[in-house]
């Protein structure tokens, strides 16, 4: 179709929606990027910015270790997807969420969680099955040596001046390997009776460094 932009049709729809939701898709650790495609508007007018991750959430108190605590903290990231299995979230000693995430924006490190006793904890991001980004602005859309910072720094710059790296990157997750067992009616129990962070905690977001239809059809 021109300008990196392929056209794939499928025999239905399930099989379709099946690999959309099976986001993120990568090609040689590039990004791809899809997008539902009716052939009813042109296709320069299509706009391929967003791309779902499964995001994990590192170093939350056991007590705010819900679904609901997940999705509160990560809707600085993008648009929250509800799951389809709540199990999936259940990461055993972190929690996953799916989020739907502008790829020219810097991705999130993390996010500040203070509480009303003035402490306050990190809470780390890490994304699953991240291709290549650049470490010197997080965005997914270039590489480092593509990037503006880079590229005004005229080689200047230090890889001490990256403000992204490998950290953001999470390991395969398999849910056998949880590595928390949870008893039912005791955990269950102690959840029902803490109160939501939301009365406890204010989630202040914290970018480091910044302040913080139709057919069957889809393009890529």
């Amino acid at each position: 179709m021109g300008d990196h932009i392929l056209l794939f049709i499928f025999d239905n729809k399930s099989e379709a929606d099946r690999v959309i939701s099976s986001e993120p898709w990568s090609f040689d650790k590039h990004m791809v990027l899809f997008q539902h495609y009716n052939g009813e508007v042109p296709i320069r007018n299509l706009v391929f910015d967003k791309a779902c991750f499964w995001v994990q959430l590192h170093d939350i108190p056991v007590k705010f270790m819900n679904i609901e605590v997940a999705k509160k903290l990560c809707d600085v990231i993008g648009e929250v997807c509800e799951p389809l299995d709540k199990a999936d979230c259940d990461g055993g000693g972190f929690m996953r969420i799916r989020v739907s995430i502008d790829v020219n924006q810097p991705l999130c490190r993390g996010r500040v969680v203070m509480r009303k006793n003035g402490s306050q904890f990190w809470v780390a991001f890490k994304y699953e099955r991240l291709p290549n980004l650049c470490y010197w602005c997080g965005c997914l859309t270039h590489s480092d040596k593509d990037c503006a910072i880079w590229i005004n720094s005229k080689g200047r710059l230090s890889n001490d001046a990256k403000q992204f790296g490998p950290s953001l990157r999470a390991p395969p997750f398999f849910p056998s390997q949880r590595s928390v067992v949870s008893v039912p009616g005791i955990f269950s129990s102690s959840k029902a009776n803490t109160r939501k962070p939301t009365e406890e905690s204010s989630p202040e977001t914290s970018t480091p460094d910044m302040e913080t239809d139709g057919g069957n059809e889809y393009l890529m």
